[in-house]
């Protein structure tokens, strides 16, 4: 019988493993930029049917109430049944919803096609990273899982500069019926080349699987004899039961509800900025196209600093380099509404948050992925991310409301840091209920 676990984590980086880093990773861009692509056309959308602002708050919450709906039930489907089928099938359904928004033409139409193309990307994150996990040596792996995460930031920030292209010239439509055809043509490439978790199928036993673990398994390590008769399993823990209520179990129950704060507060920072920070500029004089590249700026500061926080994590843990992080976000963020701050200085605090909020999202989820066993990663991961997705609604919202209210743009930005601030909080808590590998960054109860 061979061990399955074991031969990943042995094995070198080949030719699979950036095959399957390669799709995931674009997974993640389609989801982030169809995640953003509402708050890059609202400015434009605004304008195009004469509405105010403040009106598109409860869209933004409808499309993320669909994102949580979708990461608490498909995770643990995935789970239950794998993670290919359901990042396939998560994959062709928000893009056909994608699709179809680029024709509505009401604030409630527009409502209800983001809440349903939302279940279906809940499915994409926790899935993306429970699979890289699975399929990464054990020496690569929190760097794997912190770049595959950087996806999500690349796909908004590349869809902010193709919305600052794309309005002008088609209409605020073209950034949906983009973000709806390019996911169709990666789910044709997963179809023929993603592989399921081979974890996961070894930990099901079953003997119908063993042709297609040998298959893969001799892609993972080609120096490794795989025979045709073979049998797999996996030395970890596999218990039955509620896979919710297993995240509170075996010493698992205090990590899990600060991983929830921090993805509640990180989430809720970052959806406010993502969503509003392009309005909130346009509203400040400036025209549609530099709103929109502020916006987007946030997005590069968040592509490019979790390269520079993987590099730290591996060196000196997840704890300290992210407690220090949320400390500079609390600072960054509270800056942009300073009053009276020039268009440059504006960009540069911008890009700090961009880096400490949307740049340390994938840590967390690399974090959370680390700390999780193979039969509970999907539902962990992705349990984090539906909390956190609340987070997510509820903040958008409420920014709403406050230019609703007309409070000041530096006051808007005050309440924003808040957040922040409670992450940084929740992450120096952590220290006391986990102890920290330093080889692999991991987390243990």
């Amino acid at each position: 019988m061979l061990d399955v676990a074991a031969i990943i984590d042995g094995a070198r980086v080949r030719a699979l493993h950036v095959q399957v880093f390669a799709l995931c990773a674009l997974c993640m861009m389609i989801d982030g930029f169809d995640v953003q692509a509402l708050g890059y056309a609202a400015p434009a959308l605004v304008e195009d049917w004469g509405i105010e602002p403040g009106v598109l708050g409860p869209v933004f919450g409808a499309g993320n109430f669909g994102v949580l709906i979708g990461q608490l039930t498909f995770t643990i489907l995935a789970d239950r049944v794998g993670r290919r089928p359901v990042l396939i099938g998560g994959v062709s359904f928000f893009a056909i919803l994608t699709l179809a928004t680029g024709f509505v033409t009401s604030v409630q139409a527009l409502l209800a096609l983001r809440f349903v193309a939302g279940l279906g990307m809940g499915s994409v994150i926790p899935n993306v990273t429970a699979l890289i996990s699975e399929y990464s040596p054990r020496r690569s792996r929190v760097t794997m899982m912190t770049w595959v995460g950087t996806g999500f930031n690349v796909g908004a920030a590349a869809g902010g500069f193709l919305a600052a292209w794309l309005i002008p010239r088609y209409g605020w439509e073209a950034v949906f019926f983009f973000g709806g055809g390019a996911p169709l043509l990666l789910v044709a490439c997963m179809v023929v080349w993603l592989p399921e978790s081979l974890k996961l199928l070894a930990l099901k036993r079953r003997p119908s699987d063993n042709a297609y673990i040998a298959r893969w398994l001799r892609r993972v390590d080609p120096s490794v004899t795989v025979p045709d008769t073979a049998t797999f399993a996996v030395t970890e823990e596999q218990r039955k039961g509620v896979p919710v209520a297993q995240l509170f179990r075996d010493g698992r129950a205090r990590f899990t509800l600060l991983l929830w704060v921090m993805n509640f507060m990180n989430l809720l920072a970052l959806y406010s900025l993502s969503n509003w920070l392009p309005t909130v500029v346009r509203g400040a004089g400036y025209d549609t196209s530099t709103a929109v590249l502020v916006g987007t700026t946030l997005q590069v500061g968040g592509t490019l600093s979790p390269f520079l926080l993987a590099w730290l994590i591996v060196r000196r843990g997840f704890i300290p380099v992210l407690a220090v992080t949320f400390g500079i976000a609390t600072v960054a963020v509270a800056l942009i509404g300073t009053p009276g701050l020039s268009l440059a200085l504006l960009v540069g605090v911008v890009f700090i948050a961009g880096a400490c909020v949307p740049g340390s999202q994938a840590s967390i989820n690399a974090l959370s992925g680390t700390f999780y066993p193979t039969y509970l990663r999907s539902t962990g991961v992705g349990w984090g991310l539906g909390v956190g997705r609340v987070g997510a609604i509820v903040g958008p919202m409420l920014t709403g409301l406050f230019i609703t209210m007309q409070w000041s743009t530096q006051r808007i930005f005050l309440s924003l840091a808040i957040p922040a601030f409670i992450t940084m909080l929740a992450t120096i808590s952590m220290a006391w209920t986990t102890q920290v590998d330093e080889e692999r960054g991991a987390a243990r109860p």
